[in-house]
């Protein structure tokens, strides 16, 4: 018989999170996910009103609380109040999840300077200046950021995306030891999800190839792999991929797809 105890799981129940760029898709996913443990819901949104006031409509039939918050991160009082914002709204705040992204297509041949900005703004500032504000107001939390299976590599067709991601996942690894004890900060790397916005089901479908696994994952993969690293509080500065073994195969040898 081991001569420790079993590790037991934190609850959830009684928590609240914001969640960026909640409303739709993955954030959407992973909204309702933390809603069934019994976390109360920030559900901000920018330009997606009515699915985030239908979400917190769905979210409070599961006996949680939800408010909708909208914020364009392309204005920074805007991303300076919504930590702020939120915490009135809940009246606490024990969860950060960085969700929302922009994905625009470019390549290394026509990229400039306003791509790779508007990309970091959305992609990497606005996460980092919501976590150390999180992090200023809250002694005990945790942080969950959105990484991309595509940082082991490179991503040939969306170049300022995928760079400002690559800063972001040195922020995360350094947020994780500067904001220890009291803030856990950890991501997670989605692979073949979802189609980008505007594609159809084709355009995962024609990848599917490059998964070891050979099929495509769910936005409830990723909400399962979100709570999985709410539950515990002695992991930091981990990050899930979670793709089917996508990053194990190298993105580098040219524009991608292949």
């Amino acid at each position: 018989m081991s001569e420790y105890p079993p590790a037991s799981e934190q609850s959830l129940r009684g928590k609240a999170a914001l969640i960026t760029g909640a409303g739709v898709r993955i954030g959407r996913a992973t909204a309702l996910t933390l809603a069934r443990e019994g976390v109360d819901i920030i559900v901000h949104y920018n330009n997606s009103e009515q699915p985030a006031t239908e979400l917190c409509q769905e979210i409070r039939q599961l006996g949680v609380s939800a408010w909708p918050v909208q914020a364009d991160f392309n204005k920074p009082p805007d991303v300076e109040q919504l930590i702020d914002r939120s915490i009135k709204a809940a009246g606490r705040l024990d969860i950060l999840i960085n969700n929302a992204s922009i994905f625009p297509q470019d390549r290394l041949a026509d990229i400039t300077w306003a791509d790779l900005e508007s990309n970091i703004q959305v992609n990497a500032w606005t996460p980092f200046v919501l976590c150390r504000q999180f992090a200023q107001r809250v002694k005990r939390g945790q942080i969950i950021n959105m990484h991309d299976s595509r940082l082991a590599g490179y991503d040939w067709t969306h170049v300022a995306y995928i760079l400002s991601k690559h800063l972001l996942a040195a922020m995360t690894r350094m947020m994780a030891v500067e904001f220890a004890p009291g803030i856990t900060v950890n991501a997670v790397s989605p692979g073949l999800i979802l189609p980008p916005p505007g594609q159809d089901e084709s355009y995962i479908q024609r990848l599917i190839g490059t998964v070891p696994l050979k099929k495509h994952g769910d936005p409830q993969d990723i909400a399962d792999a979100i709570a999985f690293l709410l539950r515990s509080d002695f992991i930091t500065g981990q990050v899930i991929y979670v793709d089917g073994g996508r990053h194990l195969k190298e993105y580098a040898d040219g524009p991608h797809p292949h």
